[in-house]
């Protein structure tokens, strides 16, 4: 422990006297001792020393007083005069002007040398130091054993909070991982952020709330905690393929129902229970991003897996239905790709059981997610989404089949004919209608509905051969992950 003016005044053979005001505090902690005679020491003191002089150079009363000045603006913690010198005792003006800015004052004896007070506070700092460095030892072996011990950041953030005295929550992608304090929701304000690295532009933070005690021990933590990071995200990501494997499969319709259940209660999904998913697509861009990313806690309890489809990578999040409202699950969902810098909608599936049944919920989600809003529950059940989802109904190949000529016309031609076909579709038939949002004119439009019937051998204008044409490009738009 470092020591005081008072603790000097009661160590044998110093013999120190204290000559201030009984009313100056003596318990400021000594920092390092300045020996000086100096008649102005000030740039050569960093505060917090307990400057010893004879007053070599203080031989006036006006002398004396710009001393004490200055030694009060340094922010020494006191003055302790060497008498038997140049004087017998203490000079009342010095006294006089310490007293008035509260400047303790101690009286050092002929026979007291000024190296013996500062051997004195020199040991009582290193041992101050030296405990200081055991307790930080303890402390690091305390935060480490309680990360590798199976505890993980959990258990070292409740060590390290009560080492700091003080709440901590830790953020990735602008979420809570984990937190003494659950939902504190920590700010600028009233936290404290320290950045932690992991090697992914994931904006980490460890937030301490103020006011909190730090010998040192969060440096340490920071670095534990970065490692652990890291290596969350890598299982992480590792998880999410091999989980996308699986479900990418089921998807597909490749699995026999009895392997299918098997696969799936491998992933932890109860097959007999009632799932619904939650989907967002992101671009190449964003793989890293979406393989990685931490979810809100609300959705622990779901299974994420990242498939590709199209040029593009979805999250796939299969949630129990006791998770929550599904609605709110996805606005929480969103908020979160929100904050890694991804926009994507978020589509929401039906909650069914088996593997066909989350066949059905994923292409639910994938049609509510081309309506465009942020968040988009599925209104009703799709007879597209069902079709997609029977193993029996060989839909891909029927949309390949009829849409075939028409998109191999327009890359041979640099035509519009899909886009056309989607149009007059959409706009439930009406030439005059397309005309207008596409820029033509009605015997161009009438002419590039002839190809389409000449090229597919489907009549847009047949409404058996109509809900062909639409249930291929539906199928086009929501074909599952290659």
């Amino acid at each position: 422990m470092a020591l005081s003016l008072a603790d000097l005044l009661v160590t044998p053979g110093l013999s120190l006297k204290n000559m201030g005001s009984v009313r100056t505090p003596l318990t400021a902690a000594i920092d390092w001792v300045a020996v000086t005679e100096l008649e102005n020491p000030q740039a050569f003191l960093s505060g917090g020393e307990l400057v010893l002089t004879t007053g070599a150079r203080q031989g006036t009363a006006d002398a004396q007083r710009s001393f004490v000045r200055q030694i009060k603006r340094a922010g020494a913690v006191g003055i302790g005069f060497g008498i038997g010198f140049e004087h017998d005792s203490v000079p009342p003006a010095l006294l006089a002007e310490a007293n008035r800015w509260a400047v303790p004052v101690v009286e050092v004896p002929y026979s007291t040398p000024f190296i013996a007070i500062g051997k004195l506070v020199a040991d009582a700092r290193a041992a101050d130091h030296f405990t200081k460095l055991e307790r930080l030892l303890r402390e690091h072996q305390v935060l480490a054993r309680a990360l590798l011990t199976g505890g993980g950041l959990d258990a070292l953030l409740k060590k390290l909070a009560a080492m700091v005295a003080s709440d901590l929550v830790l953020t990735q992608y602008g979420a809570e991982v984990a937190a003494t304090s659950p939902g504190a929701a920590p700010d600028d304000g009233g936290w404290h952020a320290v950045a932690l690295s992991t090697g992914k532009r994931d904006s980490s933070k460890l937030w301490l709330r103020k006011p909190f005690h730090d010998d040192g021990i969060v440096d340490y933590a920071r670095g534990l905690i970065s490692i652990e990071l890291n290596n969350l995200v890598q299982r992480r990501q590792s998880a999410r393929q091999i989980a996308g494997q699986t479900i990418s499969d089921i998807l597909r319709g490749t699995l026999e129902a009895p392997d299918a259940a098997a696969r799936l209660e491998n992933l932890g999904v109860a097959p007999t229970a009632k799932n619904f998913v939650l989907l967002v697509g992101a671009d190449e861009g964003k793989f890293a991003t979406i393989s990685t990313m931490s979810l809100p806690a609300a959705l622990e309890s779901a299974v994420a897996a990242t498939i590709r489809t199209e040029g593009k990578q979805e999250l796939l999040l299969v949630v129990p239905t006791h998770a929550g409202d599904p609605a709110r699950l996805g606005r929480d969902l969103s908020h979160q790709m929100h904050n890694v810098g991804i926009l994507a909608p978020v589509g929401i599936g039906g909650s069914y059981s088996q593997a066909n049944g989350l066949r059905w919920s994923y292409f639910e989600a994938r049609e509510a997610a081309t309506r465009g809003l942020d968040v988009n529950v599925p209104e009703r059940l799709s007879l597209t989404s069902l079709l997609l989802a029977s193993e029996d109904v060989p839909m891909a190949d029927m949309a390949a089949e009829a849409l075939g000529p028409l998109t191999a016309f327009d890359a041979a031609h640099g035509s519009d004919l899909v886009d056309t076909l989607e149009t007059y579709l959409r706009l439930n038939g009406s030439v005059a209608a397309v005309a207008e949002v596409l820029a033509l004119h009605r015997n161009t439009v009438r002419y590039r509905l002839t190809q389409i019937t000449e090229l597919t051998g489907y009549d847009p204008s047949l409404t058996p051969d109509r809900v062909q044409l639409w249930l291929a490009l539906a199928v086009r738009r929501l074909s599952p992950p290659a």
